[in-house]
Protein backbone atom coordinates (compact mmCIF):
# COMPACT_ATOMS: atom_id res chain seq x y z
CA UNK A 1 0.00 0.00 0.00
CA UNK A 2 1.19 3.81 -0.43
CA UNK A 3 1.71 5.45 2.67
CA UNK A 4 0.34 9.25 3.70
CA UNK A 5 2.45 11.14 6.13
CA UNK A 6 2.97 10.10 9.78
CA UNK A 7 3.37 13.44 11.52
CA UNK A 8 0.67 12.32 13.82
CA UNK A 9 3.28 9.26 15.24
CA UNK A 10 6.00 12.15 16.32
CA UNK A 11 6.35 15.11 18.18
CA UNK A 12 7.78 17.78 15.89
CA UNK A 13 6.10 21.82 15.60
CA UNK A 14 4.91 22.27 12.34
CA UNK A 15 7.54 25.55 12.15
CA UNK A 16 10.27 22.92 12.45
CA UNK A 17 11.35 21.51 9.08
CA UNK A 18 13.60 18.67 10.24
CA UNK A 19 15.71 16.77 7.29
CA UNK A 20 18.42 15.50 8.62
CA UNK A 21 17.61 12.26 10.58
CA UNK A 22 21.07 11.18 8.83
CA UNK A 23 22.53 12.34 11.89
CA UNK A 24 19.94 11.25 14.60
CA UNK A 25 16.36 10.69 14.34
CA UNK A 26 13.35 11.89 16.28
CA UNK A 27 11.93 9.44 18.17
CA UNK A 28 7.89 9.22 17.20
CA UNK A 29 5.21 8.86 20.36
CA UNK A 30 5.64 5.06 21.32
CA UNK A 31 9.55 5.18 21.08
CA UNK A 32 9.23 8.01 24.28
CA UNK A 33 6.53 5.60 26.08
CA UNK A 34 8.47 2.81 25.40
CA UNK A 35 11.37 4.63 27.41
CA UNK A 36 9.35 6.16 29.78
CA UNK A 37 8.51 3.16 30.61
CA UNK A 38 11.63 1.10 31.05
CA UNK A 39 12.69 4.11 33.24
CA UNK A 40 9.81 4.12 35.79
CA UNK A 41 10.27 0.01 35.79
CA UNK A 42 14.13 0.96 37.13
CA UNK A 43 13.06 2.27 40.12
CA UNK A 44 11.88 -0.71 40.99
CA UNK A 45 14.88 -2.98 40.23
CA UNK A 46 13.40 -6.05 42.31
CA UNK A 47 9.74 -6.01 40.09
CA UNK A 48 12.64 -6.50 37.38
CA UNK A 49 12.41 -10.83 36.58
CA UNK A 50 16.05 -11.79 35.41
CA UNK A 51 14.42 -13.08 32.31
CA UNK A 52 14.87 -9.37 31.61
CA UNK A 53 18.24 -9.98 30.47
CA UNK A 54 17.40 -12.37 27.62
CA UNK A 55 13.96 -12.58 26.75
CA UNK A 56 13.36 -8.79 25.08
CA UNK A 57 17.08 -9.10 23.96
CA UNK A 58 16.02 -12.08 21.94
CA UNK A 59 12.66 -10.60 20.63
CA UNK A 60 14.56 -7.33 19.10
CA UNK A 61 17.07 -9.47 17.42
CA UNK A 62 14.17 -11.49 15.78
CA UNK A 63 12.61 -7.90 14.80
CA UNK A 64 15.83 -6.73 13.11
CA UNK A 65 16.59 -10.26 11.99
CA UNK A 66 13.29 -9.91 10.18
CA UNK A 67 13.70 -6.61 8.81
CA UNK A 68 17.24 -7.45 6.95
CA UNK A 69 15.93 -10.45 5.81
CA UNK A 70 18.05 -13.63 7.76
CA UNK A 71 16.42 -16.62 8.76
CA UNK A 72 18.51 -17.02 12.09
CA UNK A 73 18.62 -14.41 14.83
CA UNK A 74 21.73 -15.66 16.09
CA UNK A 75 23.07 -14.86 13.49
CA UNK A 76 22.79 -10.91 14.98
CA UNK A 77 24.96 -9.12 17.78
CA UNK A 78 24.13 -6.30 19.64
CA UNK A 79 26.69 -3.70 19.33
CA UNK A 80 26.97 -0.32 21.16
CA UNK A 81 28.35 1.33 17.64
CA UNK A 82 29.42 0.67 14.49
CA UNK A 83 33.14 1.42 15.18
CA UNK A 84 32.59 -1.45 17.76
CA UNK A 85 31.30 -4.03 15.22
CA UNK A 86 34.02 -3.48 12.79
CA UNK A 87 36.60 -3.81 15.02
CA UNK A 88 35.07 -7.14 16.32
CA UNK A 89 35.14 -7.86 12.41
CA UNK A 90 38.94 -6.69 11.73
CA UNK A 91 39.48 -8.65 14.70
CA UNK A 92 38.57 -11.28 12.99
CA UNK A 93 40.36 -11.07 9.70
CA UNK A 94 43.88 -12.38 8.81
CA UNK A 95 45.10 -10.68 5.84
CA UNK A 96 48.45 -11.56 3.32
CA UNK A 97 50.85 -9.15 3.09
CA UNK A 98 50.58 -8.31 -0.75
CA UNK A 99 46.33 -7.91 0.14
CA UNK A 100 44.45 -5.01 -0.70
CA UNK A 101 41.70 -3.56 0.88
CA UNK A 102 39.23 -1.62 -0.90
CA UNK A 103 37.40 1.33 0.17
CA UNK A 104 35.70 3.99 -1.54
CA UNK A 105 36.80 7.72 -1.69
CA UNK A 106 35.35 10.11 1.69
CA UNK A 107 34.20 6.82 3.52
CA UNK A 108 32.80 7.76 6.73
CA UNK A 109 36.20 7.83 9.40
CA UNK A 110 34.63 4.87 11.34
CA UNK A 111 34.78 2.97 8.16
CA UNK A 112 38.50 4.16 7.08
CA UNK A 113 40.29 3.75 10.44
CA UNK A 114 40.14 0.60 11.32
CA UNK A 115 41.04 -0.84 8.03
CA UNK A 116 44.14 1.83 7.14
CA UNK A 117 45.01 0.30 11.12
CA UNK A 118 44.58 -3.92 9.60
CA UNK A 119 46.38 -2.72 6.59
CA UNK A 120 49.32 -1.68 8.44
CA UNK A 121 49.04 -4.79 10.75
CA UNK A 122 49.26 -7.25 7.62
CA UNK A 123 51.50 -4.70 5.59
CA UNK A 124 48.50 -4.95 2.90
CA UNK A 125 47.39 -1.83 1.11
CA UNK A 126 44.49 0.33 1.04
CA UNK A 127 42.90 0.82 -2.42
CA UNK A 128 40.57 3.97 -2.29
CA UNK A 129 38.17 3.88 -5.27
CA UNK A 130 37.83 7.61 -6.38
CA UNK A 131 34.57 9.28 -6.37
CA UNK A 132 33.60 9.32 -10.36
CA UNK A 133 31.23 11.46 -12.53
CA UNK A 134 27.76 9.72 -11.65
CA UNK A 135 26.87 6.83 -9.81
CA UNK A 136 26.73 4.40 -12.44
CA UNK A 137 30.43 5.19 -13.12
CA UNK A 138 31.59 4.81 -9.68
CA UNK A 139 29.69 1.04 -9.49
CA UNK A 140 31.81 0.51 -12.52
CA UNK A 141 35.68 1.68 -10.62
CA UNK A 142 34.57 -0.23 -7.66
CA UNK A 143 34.17 -3.32 -9.37
CA UNK A 144 36.98 -2.77 -11.97
CA UNK A 145 39.09 -2.41 -8.77
CA UNK A 146 38.07 -6.00 -6.95
CA UNK A 147 41.16 -8.53 -8.58
CA UNK A 148 42.94 -11.25 -6.90
CA UNK A 149 44.44 -9.33 -4.64
CA UNK A 150 41.32 -8.03 -3.03
CA UNK A 151 41.26 -9.57 0.63
CA UNK A 152 38.10 -7.02 1.74
CA UNK A 153 36.04 -4.36 0.51
CA UNK A 154 34.14 -2.13 2.68
CA UNK A 155 31.87 0.01 2.19
CA UNK A 156 28.29 1.44 2.80
CA UNK A 157 25.35 0.03 0.28
CA UNK A 158 24.81 3.43 0.45
CA UNK A 159 27.23 6.79 0.38
CA UNK A 160 26.59 8.18 3.92
CA UNK A 161 27.04 12.07 2.66
CA UNK A 162 25.35 12.26 -1.42
CA UNK A 163 23.01 8.85 -1.52
CA UNK A 164 24.86 7.17 -4.29
CA UNK A 165 23.71 3.75 -4.15
CA UNK A 166 26.05 1.08 -4.47
CA UNK A 167 25.83 -2.06 -6.33
CA UNK A 168 26.25 -4.98 -3.32
CA UNK A 169 24.68 -7.62 -5.19
CA UNK A 170 27.12 -7.02 -7.92
CA UNK A 171 30.00 -6.48 -6.04
CA UNK A 172 29.12 -9.67 -3.95
CA UNK A 173 29.57 -11.82 -7.34
CA UNK A 174 32.89 -10.00 -7.92
CA UNK A 175 33.81 -10.42 -4.85
CA UNK A 176 32.83 -14.31 -4.61
CA UNK A 177 34.93 -14.81 -8.09
CA UNK A 178 38.06 -13.40 -5.82
CA UNK A 179 37.33 -14.73 -2.66
CA UNK A 180 37.37 -11.63 -0.57
CA UNK A 181 35.14 -10.49 1.68
CA UNK A 182 32.60 -8.13 1.37
CA UNK A 183 31.62 -5.98 4.82
CA UNK A 184 28.56 -3.79 4.40
CA UNK A 185 27.56 -0.17 6.70
CA UNK A 186 24.23 -0.56 6.25
CA UNK A 187 23.82 2.61 8.91
CA UNK A 188 22.36 5.41 6.52
CA UNK A 189 20.02 2.32 4.56
CA UNK A 190 18.95 -0.28 6.52
CA UNK A 191 15.36 0.75 7.82
CA UNK A 192 14.68 3.07 5.31
CA UNK A 193 15.75 0.85 1.94
CA UNK A 194 15.37 -2.58 1.15
CA UNK A 195 18.30 -4.52 2.12
CA UNK A 196 18.13 -8.49 2.35
CA UNK A 197 21.19 -10.73 3.53
CA UNK A 198 19.48 -13.50 1.50
CA UNK A 199 19.92 -11.81 -1.31
CA UNK A 200 23.37 -9.56 -1.06
CA UNK A 201 25.21 -12.59 1.29
CA UNK A 202 27.70 -10.09 2.41
CA UNK A 203 29.83 -11.68 5.41
CA UNK A 204 28.82 -8.91 7.96
CA UNK A 205 26.76 -6.02 7.97
CA UNK A 206 26.94 -3.36 10.83
CA UNK A 207 24.00 -0.93 11.23
CA UNK A 208 23.82 2.19 14.03
CA UNK A 209 20.64 2.24 15.33
CA UNK A 210 19.73 6.05 16.18
CA UNK A 211 19.16 6.87 12.42
CA UNK A 212 17.39 5.02 10.37
CA UNK A 213 15.87 2.98 12.92
CA UNK A 214 14.88 5.48 15.22
CA UNK A 215 16.91 3.70 18.06
CA UNK A 216 18.55 5.72 21.10
CA UNK A 217 22.18 6.98 20.71
CA UNK A 218 24.29 3.79 21.45
CA UNK A 219 23.05 1.22 20.07
CA UNK A 220 23.04 -0.62 17.03
CA UNK A 221 23.66 -3.96 15.24
CA UNK A 222 25.37 -6.27 13.53
CA UNK A 223 24.51 -9.15 11.45
CA UNK A 224 27.58 -12.20 11.07
CA UNK A 225 27.86 -14.94 7.96
CA UNK A 226 29.27 -18.11 8.28
CA UNK A 227 33.15 -17.25 8.27
CA UNK A 228 32.96 -15.08 11.60
CA UNK A 229 30.93 -18.52 13.07
CA UNK A 230 34.36 -19.44 15.28
CA UNK A 231 35.81 -16.12 15.55
CA UNK A 232 36.87 -13.79 19.14
CA UNK A 233 34.86 -11.27 20.59
CA UNK A 234 37.25 -8.34 21.51
CA UNK A 235 35.91 -8.39 25.26
CA UNK A 236 34.27 -11.69 27.47
CA UNK A 237 30.81 -11.07 27.92
CA UNK A 238 29.22 -13.38 30.70
CA UNK A 239 25.50 -13.14 29.14
CA UNK A 240 27.14 -14.15 25.72
CA UNK A 241 28.13 -17.72 27.18
CA UNK A 242 25.94 -20.93 27.05
CA UNK A 243 23.39 -21.56 29.85
CA UNK A 244 24.16 -17.89 31.46
CA UNK A 245 20.29 -17.67 32.01
CA UNK A 246 20.63 -19.87 34.47
CA UNK A 247 22.25 -16.85 37.36
CA UNK A 248 22.54 -19.10 40.12
CA UNK A 249 25.14 -21.09 38.28
CA UNK A 250 27.22 -18.64 36.78
CA UNK A 251 30.60 -19.41 38.60
CA UNK A 252 30.38 -22.70 36.93
CA UNK A 253 32.46 -21.24 34.15
CA UNK A 254 31.39 -22.53 30.53
CA UNK A 255 33.90 -22.52 27.39
CA UNK A 256 31.22 -22.35 25.32
CA UNK A 257 29.42 -19.24 23.84
CA UNK A 258 25.90 -19.15 22.60
CA UNK A 259 25.75 -20.06 18.63
CA UNK A 260 26.77 -17.99 15.67
CA UNK A 261 26.56 -14.68 16.68
CA UNK A 262 25.88 -14.26 20.10
CA UNK A 263 30.05 -14.00 21.03
CA UNK A 264 29.87 -11.16 19.64
CA UNK A 265 27.42 -9.20 21.81
CA UNK A 266 28.44 -5.97 23.84
CA UNK A 267 28.81 -6.15 27.56
CA UNK A 268 25.14 -4.80 29.27
CA UNK A 269 23.82 -5.51 26.02
CA UNK A 270 20.25 -6.23 27.63
CA UNK A 271 19.91 -2.62 29.10
CA UNK A 272 16.62 -2.73 29.63
CA UNK A 273 15.84 1.22 28.46
CA UNK A 274 17.19 1.34 25.00
CA UNK A 275 15.75 -2.53 24.28
CA UNK A 276 12.19 -1.63 24.53
CA UNK A 277 12.34 1.46 22.18
CA UNK A 278 14.37 -0.17 19.40
CA UNK A 279 11.77 -2.35 19.72
CA UNK A 280 8.91 -0.18 19.31
CA UNK A 281 10.80 1.67 16.78
CA UNK A 282 11.80 -1.42 14.76
CA UNK A 283 7.90 -3.06 15.16
CA UNK A 284 6.90 -0.12 13.73
CA UNK A 285 9.51 -0.15 10.48
CA UNK A 286 8.01 -3.50 9.90
CA UNK A 287 4.70 -1.88 9.50
CA UNK A 288 5.68 0.96 7.27
CA UNK A 289 7.58 -1.18 4.94
CA UNK A 290 10.82 0.07 3.42
CA UNK A 291 9.68 -0.23 -0.14
CA UNK A 292 6.69 2.57 0.56
CA UNK A 293 8.69 4.91 2.68
CA UNK A 294 11.62 4.92 -0.48
CA UNK A 295 7.90 5.64 -2.76
CA UNK A 296 6.93 8.08 -0.09
CA UNK A 297 10.18 10.14 0.11
CA UNK A 298 10.28 9.89 -3.66
CA UNK A 299 7.10 11.62 -4.16
CA UNK A 300 7.74 14.72 -1.47
CA UNK A 301 11.49 15.37 -3.23
CA UNK A 302 10.84 14.80 -7.14
CA UNK A 303 9.44 18.45 -7.38
CA UNK A 304 12.18 20.07 -5.67
CA UNK A 305 15.04 17.93 -7.15
CA UNK A 306 13.94 19.36 -11.04
CA UNK A 307 13.56 22.43 -9.52
CA UNK A 308 17.08 22.60 -7.97
CA UNK A 309 18.64 20.90 -10.90
CA UNK A 310 17.04 23.75 -13.16
CA UNK A 311 18.79 26.19 -10.78
CA UNK A 312 22.18 25.03 -11.03
CA UNK A 313 22.51 22.25 -8.48
CA UNK A 314 23.87 19.12 -8.90
CA UNK A 315 21.89 16.19 -7.92
CA UNK A 316 22.78 12.26 -8.47
CA UNK A 317 19.93 10.86 -10.97
CA UNK A 318 17.40 8.98 -9.60
CA UNK A 319 18.38 5.54 -10.88
CA UNK A 320 21.89 5.81 -9.04
CA UNK A 321 20.93 7.67 -5.38
CA UNK A 322 18.57 6.84 -2.39
CA UNK A 323 15.13 8.67 -1.84
CA UNK A 324 15.71 9.38 1.75
CA UNK A 325 18.69 10.62 1.38
CA UNK A 326 21.06 12.63 -0.99
CA UNK A 327 23.26 15.30 -1.75
CA UNK A 328 22.90 18.85 -3.10
CA UNK A 329 25.90 20.34 -4.81
CA UNK A 330 25.58 23.72 -4.91
CA UNK A 331 26.99 26.01 -7.72
CA UNK A 332 30.07 28.34 -6.98
CA UNK A 333 28.27 31.11 -6.71
CA UNK A 334 26.49 30.71 -3.67
CA UNK A 335 28.26 31.67 -0.16
CA UNK A 336 27.51 28.64 2.41
CA UNK A 337 27.97 30.56 5.31
CA UNK A 338 24.53 33.00 4.14
CA UNK A 339 23.01 29.72 3.15
CA UNK A 340 23.87 28.35 6.41
CA UNK A 341 22.38 31.50 8.47
CA UNK A 342 19.45 32.10 6.32
CA UNK A 343 18.64 28.15 6.95
CA UNK A 344 18.87 28.42 10.58
CA UNK A 345 16.56 32.21 10.35
CA UNK A 346 14.02 29.16 8.59
CA UNK A 347 14.43 26.86 11.31
CA UNK A 348 15.19 24.25 8.29
CA UNK A 349 18.36 21.56 9.90
CA UNK A 350 20.13 19.98 7.16
CA UNK A 351 23.92 18.73 7.45
CA UNK A 352 26.38 20.31 5.31
CA UNK A 353 28.74 17.30 4.60
CA UNK A 354 31.95 18.34 2.44
CA UNK A 355 31.12 19.77 -0.93
CA UNK A 356 27.02 18.74 -0.19
CA UNK A 357 24.44 19.37 1.66
CA UNK A 358 22.99 16.27 2.87
CA UNK A 359 19.03 15.89 2.65
CA UNK A 360 17.34 13.10 4.92
CA UNK A 361 13.61 12.88 4.50
CA UNK A 362 10.80 10.24 6.39
CA UNK A 363 7.60 10.21 7.04
CA UNK A 364 7.14 13.18 9.26
CA UNK A 365 7.81 15.52 6.11
CA UNK A 366 5.55 16.72 3.56
CA UNK A 367 6.51 18.49 0.26
CA UNK A 368 5.92 21.38 1.69
CA UNK A 369 9.08 21.08 3.70
CA UNK A 370 11.13 20.97 0.42
CA UNK A 371 9.47 23.77 -0.89
CA UNK A 372 11.00 25.85 1.71
CA UNK A 373 14.02 24.42 1.44
CA UNK A 374 14.16 25.02 -2.13
CA UNK A 375 13.18 28.51 -1.97
CA UNK A 376 15.64 29.18 0.46
CA UNK A 377 18.73 27.67 -1.49
CA UNK A 378 17.26 29.15 -5.16
CA UNK A 379 17.07 32.52 -3.62
CA UNK A 380 20.96 32.22 -3.03
CA UNK A 381 21.72 31.56 -6.27
CA UNK A 382 23.60 34.80 -8.35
Amino acid sequence: MSLTHQKDLFDIPEDITYLNIASLSPSFKSIEEAGIKAVMEKSKPYLIPSSDFFNPVTKLKKLFAQLIDVDDYNRIANIPSVSYGLATIANNITLTEDSEIVLIEEQFPSNYYIWEKLAKKYNATLKIVAQQENGELWNRAILEAINDKTGLIALGNIHWANGTIFDVKAIREKTTQHNALLIVDGSQSVGALPFSVKEIQPDAMICAGYKWLFGPYGCGYAYFGSYFDNGNPIEENWANRLGSENLSNLTNYESEYKPLANRYSVGEHGSFIYIQMQIAAITQLLEWNTIDIQNYCHQITKTSVLQLKEAGCSIENDKFRAKHLFGIKLPDSIDKDTLKEKLSQNKIFVSFRGDYIRISCHLYNTEAHFEKLTQCIISEIS
